[in-house]
């Protein structure tokens, strides 16, 4: 049966833990200088409607180092919706491909790629979920923590799609996620609801970060908000990631950012460069995640 990642909830819990020590088993060979080409000879494709570092290098170099090759759709190759309609795109790269990644504005789009494909595709990020960075990002907890359940999880800043994917995971995989944010910025209300009592949203920032584990963050303004970037960093400014929060959490909770960071807004660069944080080791892991997923979803286990 063919699988698609679109948002962590299209997971069971049994997949994201299978998911996740693949990816560990993955990152130990690699360290280990063990070849491993399970793909030798299958073709990622990427799309790209939005500027990529971590996505667009990650995804080629894991394809790369499955034995497979990556091509690079940019955003003016095929003009997604426009040029031709997702559905067509994807019956066409099902006819070439072995798997899809895209990068899109809208989850919709993403959406019609799958339902059009008769191949798996992957959600590289969209305006609503990311679920790539956060299973990511759980990988990175397993390996600081050893353990996921009872762990407390505060996000300061925008109910974004890095809140949507962090919600869906908190269900999956036990642990309690808060999000501090300002008044009108809160998350999808029915993703919220379909997280349960697990996740809770408040307005005071200071409750949010008390005796977390994790304080993570993400930018003030998102690629298409640009026009709302003034107002945004008015509402965001008391919710800024400095040393005063951090020292609310945990003595032992580590800082997070899924990246790019805009230094001195949502986060400032004592705490980003600051021995509590962890925010290189989840860009590197997610080569390793992403090496996993498509392994998963191809029904190749290696």
């Amino acid at each position: 049966m063919k699988r698609d990642l679109l948002r962590i909830a299209d997971l069971r819990t049994a997949e994201i833990e299978a998911i996740l020590a693949l990816a560990g088993r993955l990152k130990s060979e690699l360290r280990a200088g063990k070849p491993h080409p399970p793909l030798a000879g299958r073709t990622l494709a990427m799309i790209f409607e939005k500027p990529s570092l971590r996505t667009r290098v990650t995804f080629e170099v894991g394809m790369v180092q499955l034995g497979g090759a990556a091509i690079h759709l940019a955003p003016g190759d095929i003009r997604l919706g426009e040029r031709e309609s997702a559905g067509d795109i994807a019956r066409n790269l099902e006819r070439w491909v072995d798997v899809v990644m895209a990068r899109v504005f809208l989850h919709q789009s993403v959406a019609d790629l799958a339902a059009g494909a008769r191949i798996p595709v992957i959600n590289g990020l969209s305006d609503l979920h990311h679920p790539c960075q956060v299973l990511s990002d759980c990988f990175t907890l397993l390996e600081r923590r050893g353990r996921l359940a009872g762990v407390r999880v505060a996000f300061i800043g925008d109910g974004n799609n890095m809140v949507h994917s962090w919600m869906d995971a908190a269900a999956r995989l036990g642990f309690d996620f808060v999000l501090g944010c300002p008044p009108g910025y809160e998350p999808d209300p029915a993703i919220t609801a379909e997280a349960g009592p697990r996740v809770r949203v408040t307005h005071d920032v200071e409750e949010a970060a008390r005796d977390a584990d994790v304080i993570y963050t993400d930018v003030w303004t998102s690629m298409g908000q640009e026009a709302e970037a003034k107002a945004r960093r008015r509402a965001f400014r008391p919710y800024q990631v400095n040393e005063r929060l951090v020292g609310l959490a945990r003595r032992e909770a580590i800082v997070m950012h899924c990246l790019p960071a805009h230094r001195g807004e949502e986060i400032t660069d004592a705490v980003i460069d600051g021995p509590q944080s962890v925010v290189f080791d989840q860009a590197e892991n997610r080569l390793h995640v992403q090496k996993a997923i498509m392994l998963w979803l191809l029904g190749v286990r290696g």
